[in-house]
């Protein structure tokens, strides 16, 4: 299984939001390494669910639910989107700041490519911060 961390502007599609629906589409993702990144996905990969400008924290885990497909809202055909599964809330939010502030992750996407929707987290990232955000995954 991989691991990734997903972005959202909760004002456009909130953590909320993403329980409510359930299973939802990842869609609007029109950055091409994001997109390649979501056209790697199998199912059942897990992600973060990350909210950014506003809280700018993780707050919740997802799974893959459906591999990669044409993007609803995408015109041209080009991209991609995949279904996402709500898992659960974090217990303990993770912010940006928290995760900046650990030389542990000097190294994590997150840190280095901060603009970027979509990415991949290494086993070791994500066992660091699931601990922090008090996570225990269902299996």
């Amino acid at each position: 299984m991989n691991h990734w961390l997903v972005k959202s502007e909760p004002d456009a599609f909130s953590w909320t939001q993403q329980v409510a629906a359930g299973v939802e589409p990842w869609t609007g993702v029109r950055n091409a390494m994001a997109a390649g990144f979501l056209r790697a996905m199998a199912l059942g990969d897990r992600a973060f669910f990350y909210h950014s400008n506003i809280g700018r924290e993780i707050v919740g885990v997802v799974e893959v639910a459906r591999t990669a497909y044409p993007d609803p809202t995408d015109e041209t055909g080009r991209w991609a989107c995949v279904d996402m599964r709500a898992l659960g809330p974090v217990p303990r939010p993770v912010t940006l700041a928290a995760i900046k502030a650990d030389p542990r992750f000097a190294q994590l996407a997150l840190v280095r490519m901060s603009r970027l929707s979509v990415m991949p987290v290494s086993a070791e990232h994500w066992a660091i911060l699931a601990a922090m955000a008090g996570w225990e995954d269902p299996g």
